[in-house]
């Protein structure tokens, strides 16, 4: 009997929810699961799991995309965690447009 693959071992580790969306997957679908590599070397694969994360199709093509983005330039690098907020509050004056849009009593 030959050992079980990366992802047959992750799925014993996981529960069967994508780490990014928070999808759930049952027996029909679990093919739409992926065993995404945190630090991207699909040579690393420790037993305990510890490089894993399992994905679905759509968060795993969206984590690589980011991955080839940050390697051209083109948006902040995948490793960080940094986000960007927003400061436009578009409702900051509607107070003030809302008193002048009332006809006087």
């Amino acid at each position: 009997m030959s050992e079980p693959s990366y992802r047959e071992q992750a799925l014993k580790i996981y529960p069967w929810i994508c780490g990014r969306c928070g999808r759930e997957f049952k027996g029909a679908n679990l093919r739409e699961l992926t065993v995404h590599h945190r630090d991207h070397n699909h040579s690393n694969n420790p037993p305990d799991g510890s490089n894993w994360e399992l994905l679905c199709v759509y968060c795993h093509d969206n984590e690589h995309q980011k991955q080839l983005d940050a390697a051209r330039g083109l948006g902040s690098s995948p490793t960080t965690n940094e986000h960007k907020v927003a400061t436009h509050n578009p409702f900051a004056d509607l107070k003030e447009r809302l008193a002048k849009k009332q006809p006087p009593k």
